[in-house]
């Protein structure tokens, strides 16, 4: 039976204004209760190429309108709330951006990122978030396996939207790796997704051969970026879920990048032990994930990312160090270390076999 959600919601009261020293507004609660609206401004700036147009130089609200073939009122607006949060400047009626937007959401930057907006706010993910007193109440996500339907679209989203910032982690990983002074290596890189991970690997190591494994309609990605990257001929796929595909063994390093958090830790141990078998003695499984401190409430970025998980999968959650080295441990794994890679809030567990 469907719930009455007005049934959910605390009564109101009015504030004792009286009983305080003086009047207040609540402008951090309203803030936050908001929010939305930030993560929407920046996307249709995205979609409108609103800071690519602005790094070529300031513009008045007019002339934008113009190249944006938009409304000058609509124009206007937009670029006086990004300019309120802090993303665009105004001066003598001219909107500029900040040097921070100009390196990451100026879509001619080498630095690029900003495909990710339309990942981070799929449609998918962010119904996922619609009854988050339900999901805390039942302890995962209200929508069955949340994101992780097989062959689920948003990881084709994800697969193109998020390559940019992946780019950056996998090259951070690959030296953490020193993948160029490799010798002969075989890589199986698990819920490849856009395959950034084994790819990059592949580009540093001309002797590495790589071997995905995700759903087929994310397969296609990795095969494109394999082919852009020219590596290609050492990219192997498997299609389908990890935990029920025959991986091979001999592997040297196995690819584990942003995948344990979305599933409980009898699962991920489940997975561990498979991985440990397809490892060739002294072999390596790399896990890439958002690891929060002991205490759990810090860096910000790792730490709050476990309400994503609890939206979107019935059991994932952003695991501690020694929570995940515990799950390497039960596997049969060996020493267990984990890596820091500045700037990226993510870190890098490293597990031997």
């Amino acid at each position: 039976m469907a719930s009455n959600p007005q049934a959910k919601r605390p009564v109101s009261q009015q504030p004792q204004i009286s009983a305080m020293v003086e009047p207040l507004f609540p402008a951090r609660f309203f803030d936050a209760m908001t929010a939305f609206k930030r993560g929407a401004a920046l996307k249709g700036a995205i979609e409108l190429d609103l800071f690519t147009i602005l790094a070529e130089g300031s513009q008045t609200a007019k002339s934008l309108a113009l190249r944006l073939q938009a409304s000058a009122r609509g124009v206007r607006i937009l670029c006086d709330y990004l300019t309120v949060e802090g993303f665009l400047e105004r001066q003598d009626g001219k909107y500029s951006t900040t040097p921070e937007v100009a390196r990451f959401l100026n879509r001619k930057s080498p630095t690029y990122i900003g495909s990710a907006a339309f990942f981070l706010s799929d449609p998918i993910l962010m119904a996922n978030f619609h009854d988050l007193a339900g999901c805390v109440r039942k302890g995962g996500s209200v929508s069955g396996n949340g994101s992780l339907e097989p062959e689920n679209p948003v990881w084709v989203e994800f697969a193109r939207s998020m390559q940019p910032i992946a780019a950056l982690d996998a090259e951070l990983v690959a030296r953490t790796l020193r993948a160029d002074v490799m010798q002969e290596c075989k890589v199986l890189d698990i819920a490849a997704g856009h395959g950034m991970y084994g790819i990059t690997l592949a580009r540093h190591n001309p002797k590495a051969e790589i071997v995905a494994v995700d759903w087929s309609n994310v397969l296609a990605v990795a095969r494109e970026n394999a082919a852009k990257a020219g590596v290609s001929g050492r990219h192997h796929t498997i299609e389908g879920s990890a935990f029920d595909v025959a991986f091979g063994d001999g592997y040297d390093i196995v690819l584990i990048t942003n995948f344990l958090h979305h599933f409980n830790v009898e699962t991920n141990e489940s997975l561990l032990q498979k991985v440990y078998r397809a490892l060739k003695p002294g072999g390596r499984a790399v896990g890439v994930e958002f690891v929060p401190n002991e205490d759990r409430l810090s860096p910000m970025i790792p730490a709050e990312f476990s309400l994503v998980m609890l939206a979107n999968t019935p059991g994932g959650d952003a695991y501690t160090f020694s929570e995940l080295e515990h799950m390497f441990r039960n596997a049969g794994f060996g020493s267990v270390e984990l890596r820091e890679i500045p700037p990226s809030p993510q870190r890098v567990v490293i597990a031997t076999k």
